[in-house]
């Protein structure tokens, strides 16, 4: 866009007059460089100039840019102990607080807690290019954050500040197509994450049909690089395998003959924005978009992977719990043979134990903190979709085998419920699931607990209501 590109030049511009003023005194440009990165910080905060601010934060971000190894890490351990709250600082707040409980004392109590390297960060997006490469720093940082609680303290300052950044009042969604330009199409087959695009031939069939769409959200500090994207293929049917939806010799139809949407495909683009939700936006724009323009869509629904189920199944197996019989066992041995899903005979067996046992995963199990187990599922679960159908071999790439025995799973997104549906697990613990979901429950011997769930624990609940009274929309 070329307003985007002149004000990015009239930055850059900027900044590199800010850097020549900035050690115009130094005598050498050793000299100029031997200035610590602690130091140059400790400028970039008390720096009152536009020019010099940007100037001190690019040439921090440079220097970020070359460390390596154990010196990333040293980095990081030095916006954790040097640039945190101000202890003293924040003991005077809290008395006065405490003494005079206004308006006036929480704020400067607000202004002590909050670490100052918040506001480095702050600055140094300031830099060009400054959002794409703090967004690098906290990949780097996300490799680290379990090793000690100064990195995930480190990491919740990172997460807040891109909760704001990130809003999704600052996000475009744009439409991909075959005439996306072709440094766009690569990018989307470089994060597709869920079905690998294996070149460009194949990325023609998921966007040129007719009956194929792709979005994508994006934003403005991060020209041409995609935060999400979903692929839909639209149908007359609710599709149970990806196959149905990928086969390159598939009967191809016009959009206005489609009544389904089927969200097939959502990737993640950027690993140092984890954690930051996009996708919840992205399908409700969606729908919306394609309800707009295809108003003989009926049904908007999903082809999804589970990728915690075979994970989850070893745990059951080597459990003297007493989830599986000794029959269920001696069936699930079959998935250690070779072939056996090309076998009737075996493959009947194996779905006559597994679908049973994947409802008990969706249904009942738990994480700690109450939610549900499969990371997909707490996705689709928590934007108020409804588990609809279990897909035995829905997918038999060596991944899905490896991860979830070939399961798919459609959830369903029915606007007029997506609400009831969300409050229902987050207030009670409760998976809205179709009634042919929840009978797989009573071949297990569970029909006492079919459709029910174990109370929802408190820590869950106030997780989720923060996030309903945060503006869930």
């Amino acid at each position: 866009m070329p307003g985007t590109s002149f004000f990015s030049d009239m930055l850059q511009g900027i900044t590199e007059r800010g850097r020549k003023l900035l050690f115009a005194g130094s005598r050498t440009t050793e000299t100029a460089a031997e200035v610590d990165l602690e130091t140059l910080c400790e400028m970039l905060l008390s720096s009152r100039g536009e020019a010099s601010g940007m100037a001190i934060a690019s040439e921090i971000l440079d220097r970020w840019s070359k460390l390596e190894g154990a010196s990333v890490q040293q980095f990081l351990q030095m916006l954790s102990e040097k640039f945190g709250a101000d202890t003293a600082k924040l003991d005077k707040a809290v008395d006065r607080y405490r003494a005079e409980r206004s308006a006036a004392t929480i704020i400067a109590l607000h202004n002590a807690a909050e670490p100052r390297r918040q506001e480095l960060l702050r600055r140094l997006n300031l830099a060009p290019n400054g959002t794409a490469k703090l967004v690098q720093m906290r990949q780097q940082l996300l490799s680290l954050r379990e090793r000690s609680e100064e990195f995930r303290a480190v990491d919740a300052d990172f997460a807040h500040l891109f909760g704001s950044w990130f809003n999704r009042g600052f996000l475009t969604l744009r439409p991909i197509d075959w005439s996306t330009p072709a440094h766009i199409l690569e990018k989307i087959i470089k994060y597709e994450a869920v079905h690998e695009i294996a070149g460009w031939e194949e990325l023609r069939r998921r966007l040129a049909p007719a009956d194929r769409r792709c979005f994508a959200f994006f934003h403005p500090r991060l020209v041409d690089e995609p935060l999400v994207f979903v692929e839909v293929a639209l149908t007359r049917t609710v599709p149970g395998a990806i196959k149905d939806v990928l086969d390159e010799d598939r009967e191809q139809i016009s959009a206005d003959q489609a009544t389904t949407a089927v969200f097939y495909s959502i990737s993640n683009c950027q690993d140092g924005l984890r954690g930051i939700s996009f996708g919840n936006f992205l399908i409700k724009q969606v729908v919306e978009d394609l309800r707009r323009d295809l108003p003989g869509l009926k049904n908007f629904v999903t082809l999804s992977p589970v990728p915690g189920f075979a994970r989850w199944l070893e745990k059951a197996l080597s459990s003297e719990a007493d989830l599986l019989t000794a029959e269920d066992r001696k069936v699930l041995a079959l998935l250690n043979e070779p072939g056996w899903a090309d076998d009737d005979s075996r493959a009947n067996e194996v779905e006559r134990v597994l679908l049973p046992l994947a409802a008990h995963y969706f249904l009942i199990e738990r994480a700690p903190e109450g939610r549900p187990v499969d990371p997909v599922a707490r996705f689709h679960l928590g934007n108020g979709a409804r588990l609809d159908k279990l897909n035995f071999l829905g997918d038999r790439s060596p991944k899905a085998m490896q991860q979830a025995h070939g399961l798919m799973v459609n959830y369903l997104y029915k606007l007029e419920d997506i609400e009831a549906n969300h409050e229902a697990l987050a207030q009670r613990g409760e998976v809205t699931a179709s009634p042919a979901v929840k009978s797989l429950l009573a071949r297990n011997g569970e029909n006492r607990r079919a459709g029910k769930s174990e109370p929802v624990p408190r820590q869950f609940a106030q997780v989720m209501n923060a996030k309903i009274g945060g503006g869930r929309k």
